[in-house]
């Protein structure tokens, strides 16, 4: 079975971190550009990838990459490509796209030429005249950037982030991606306590549980590759046994979710009963000023409000958050926020900043570094 170009997309800033989890799964051939990551493996990898990438925002199936100018171009060239050895007679594919700093800037002209270049293509090869859509779905995106158009077809169907045990969300929810690289970037281990104190519908709490007991985040959801008859059955099925083989549910996590709105840990609780996780994570309703440990060593990750229609409630917030945090002297505080005044606010510069999306508002990653603890101290 041959190597397949494979892209797992990503938020803007968090190419290194998806980069990382891709080459931890096992595959080298990793090449990092603006949002997505390119690599190459056998189509087992599309499974594992989906399965396990925490950090990803989908994962799309390269079937050819070529420089487009003119309108004939775009057909001529994709209706070359391998359509037919991919797709199904009885598929869906859609076609959707986006076009940047390309001669052709027209997406619906694109979209509807590259549809009509793949119905030609699988006509010849399937003998088909018609084809009727309505088998498994194989969405076809052309992405063109700088005259180079890419053809790419989805394997995931909702994206990544979608987990499955989030039921219950609060206003501008953080994403479960961007919370499990907010876990990574503060080299978190279940070793070591981790307490939120904004926990809302329990992102941060669940997503560390997940990952301190090595459970793959895309256990207990389906991706549309899944229907797909490129892919072997036995290939998912080898996956989804290896998510099972590696993960160690009876390892304790000491991870604690606090909220000062009792609704807000009504739902954290559910969604981590949904995740299987919530005999491992305490939530309670408590406001920031009690915030107290008994452990010497830890980590605070949060995502604390923001937004204009709070400054006045965030920016107290931030104060109080500079008073009460550093009583925790001898842990690390990791804050994420869109407020661009933050660490005037908080009274403190952070040690390191780093410039985050959460969907598409623009945020800043604070990280407050304690004392390294000594080996096996929690």
């Amino acid at each position: 079975m041959g190597k397949y170009q494979l892209i797992a997309t990503s938020s803007f800033g968090l190419e290194s971190v998806v980069a990382q989890e891709v080459r931890d799964l096992g595959y080298e051939e990793v090449r990092v550009e603006n949002g997505k990551i390119t690599f190459k493996a056998g189509l087992e990898a599309i499974c594992r990838a989906n399965l396990w990438l925490r950090t990803a925002d989908r994962i799309r199936l390269v079937v050819g990459e070529f420089e487009a100018k003119t309108f004939d171009e775009l057909f001529e060239k994709t209706k070359a490509l391998p359509w037919a050895d991919l797709i199904p007679k009885d598929a869906n594919f859609p076609v959707e796209g986006k076009s940047i700093k390309s001669t052709l800037f027209s997406v619906p002209d694109c979209q509807a030429i590259v549809k009509k270049a793949v119905v030609e293509s699988m006509k010849k090869e399937h003998h088909c005249q018609w084809f009727e859509e309505k088998g498994p779905m194989h969405k076809i995106e052309v992405a063109l950037l700088k005259d180079k158009a890419t053809l790419t077809m989805d394997t995931s169907g909702p994206g990544l982030h979608k987990r499955g045990y989030r039921e219950s969300g609060v206003i501008a929810p953080l994403r479960e991606t961007l919370a499990a690289a907010m876990i990574l970037l503060a080299r978190w281990n279940p070793d070591t306590t981790l307490i939120d104190p904004f926990c809302g519908s329990g992102t941060i709490p669940i997503e560390a549980a997940l990952m301190g007991k090595n459970i793959a985040p895309g256990m207990n959801r389906n991706f549309v590759a899944e229907t797909w008859p490129l892919i072997p059955k036995k290939l998912w099925q080898d996956a989804r046994r290896e998510c099972w083989d590696l993960a160690d549910f009876s390892r304790p996590v000491n991870i604690t979710g606090t909220d000062i709105d009792y609704r807000a840990v009504r739902m954290a609780r559910g969604n981590a009963a949904n995740a299987d996780l919530d005999q491992d994570i305490h939530f309670q309703q408590q406001p920031l000023s009690t915030l107290s440990s008994k452990r010497k060593y830890g980590k605070v990750i949060c995502n604390p409000p923001y937004g204009e229609r709070l400054e006045e409630e965030t920016e107290e917030l931030y104060r109080e958050m500079g008073k009460i945090l550093p009583k925790l002297d001898t842990w690390s505080h990791y804050i994420l926020t869109s407020d661009q005044n933050f660490e005037k606010l908080y009274g403190a510069k952070a040690t390191k900043k780093r410039k985050l999306y959460n969907g598409r508002i623009r945020v800043d990653y604070y990280q407050y570094y304690g004392p390294s603890p000594p080996r096996n101290s929690s």
